[in-house]
């Protein structure tokens, strides 16, 4: 039985600015059905906090305690493998505070470890710096590897884009934190106090939030919403090896399922 949601953002409740024609409801059924979600992104370069202030602007409401971002997940995956570590960061401000609020200690001087996420101050400054900590032994944590980001005026290439320079440079393969890597999928449920077949994915992408979901144990929904669509999803199955558990047009098929499933569980218990 599914007790809770990880739900995806970007594709499944907005594109950019634009709120998705349902995504309030969703938010106010799930509430409404008393069901503890988190809203699960890959975007390093917000903190909680400014993600939850972005979906309440448009009218989607959220609090800072229910997001989870790659760049949360970075820092405490390394807090908890080293605590105090030293960390040189290439990154924007969600990364930075992730890295500060984990006890990690920021350094350019002999790092354990590089973080890096989305930097759209990144140069070949910080690639040869990048080069030199990882070569000296740092180990390389990805926060995220979206290749790109789509912006108010088109793509914009993202922190998986400033990874593979990184890994070119050195040789050495980041552990990826975001989705599709199953890490800050577990980190969600960790939060949730639950099993991973005691929680479901809401996601647009095929390739990300479904892959992510799968490779976590946990059920998956497939919104089509945004990246995959039914044009695609055929080609996306066959890239990821994946299906997913539940496929809807758009959110307010969604809802109508969320709706019979609480029903079916409200006669069950």
């Amino acid at each position: 039985m599914i007790k809770a949601y990880l739900i995806d953002l970007d594709g499944t409740l907005y594109h950019g600015r634009h709120r998705i024609e349902g995504a309030d409801k969703l938010i106010q059924t799930l509430n409404e059905q008393a069901v503890p979600y988190l809203f699960v992104t890959n975007n390093s370069s917000r903190t909680p906090q400014g993600v939850a202030d972005h979906l309440n602007e448009m009218g989607i409401p959220a609090e800072a305690s229910q997001v989870c971002t790659s760049a949360v997940s970075a820092a405490e995956y390394v807090a908890e493998e080293s605590p105090g570590a030293k960390v040189a960061c290439i990154g924007e401000a969600g990364l930075l505070q992730a890295i500060d609020e984990a006890g990690l200690q920021r350094t350019e001087e002999k790092p354990e470890y590089v973080i890096q996420g989305i930097d759209r101050e990144f140069s070949y400054q910080k690639l040869t710096k990048a080069l030199r900590w990882i070569n000296d032994g740092a180990k390389s944590i990805l926060t995220n590897p979206d290749l790109q980001l789509p912006s108010d005026d088109g793509l914009t290439p993202g922190a998986g884009t400033i990874g593979a320079a990184i890994e070119a440079a050195t040789g050495v393969s980041p552990t990826v934190i975001g989705k599709p890597s199953s890490i800050i999928m577990k980190s969600a449920i960790e939060r949730l106090n639950l099993r991973a077949d005691e929680v479901a994915v809401i996601g647009d992408n095929m390739r990300t939030d479904i892959a992510a979901g799968a490779a976590a144990g946990c059920e998956t929904l497939l919104v089509l919403t945004g990246v995959t669509t039914k044009e695609n999803m055929d080609n996306h199955i066959s890239a990821t090896k994946i299906r997913p558990d539940h496929v809807f047009d758009n959110l307010h098929k969604l809802i109508e399922w969320l709706s019979q499933h609480a029903s079916q569980a409200s006669k069950k218990g």
